[in-house]
């Protein structure tokens, strides 16, 4: 959790620091867009009180199958990847890809975490790793 906080706050200062300079063009601008959507909407279909920022189910917790959990396991997660790349791409530094890079690694790691505890919850959890991905509708 930490790792994931860490790197988004370093590309955020990164930017901050290339503010004046940054050209957000078409596919940063969409990229951001795309994140800020995708955050807003995963957040109105997740119950109050069932989200959590560390990879540990809620007690008493419901299984969203819903909105766009029903194509992708961790929308909120690729989300901030989204927003991370559209980060990089606004800096378009080394600095900048390698947070990028870090980030989806670390949230790789967290979802592989929260899966097995998720199984360990939710019975439905399987059948419904079956038919989602991970992180991007149809491939991953």
């Amino acid at each position: 959790m930490f790792a994931q906080f860490g790197l988004l706050a370093a590309l955020v200062w990164q930017a901050y620091q290339a503010w004046p300079n940054l050209t957000f063009g078409v596919t940063g601008s969409t990229l951001f867009a795309v994140s800020i959507a995708l955050g807003i909407w995963t957040l109105t279909v997740n119950r109050p009180g069932n989200f959590n920022v560390i990879p540990e189910p809620r007690e008493g917790g419901q299984l969203v199958t819903q909105g766009p959990y029903q194509w992708i396991r961790h929308p909120m997660y690729s989300s901030l990847m989204l927003f991370a790349a559209g980060c990089a791409t606004v800096i378009d530094g080394w600095w900048a890809w390698y947070s990028c890079g870090a980030l989806v690694l670390v949230l790789w790691f967290k979802s592989e975490v929260e899966e097995h505890l998720l199984i360990k919850q939710f019975r439905q959890y399987e059948a419904y790793r079956q038919r989602s991905k991970r992180f991007v509708p149809m491939l991953w």
